[in-house]
């Protein structure tokens, strides 16, 4: 039996949806690029991945707000 990962099938999906060229997009296909990202991101914040991606971003701001003083 074949298990798709919800979390990857987004992705791809996601990654196919933004290759495309951005005037051919509608207002429709935008809303529901970011309705797609949405998912994918609640999908991935409780995964190691996703805590390591929050960890990351979080050292990230932390040493520009540091640089900026």
């Amino acid at each position: 039996m074949l298990t798709i990962n919800v979390a990857v099938l987004l992705a791809v999906v996601v990654i196919l949806r933004l290759r495309r060229r951005t005037h051919s997009r509608s207002r429709f296909d935008e809303k529901m690029t970011v309705v797609i990202v949405l998912a994918l991101g609640i999908l991935l914040a409780p995964t190691p991945v996703g805590q390591g991606i929050l960890s990351f971003l979080g050292q990230v701001a932390s040493g520009v707000t540091q640089a900026s003083r």
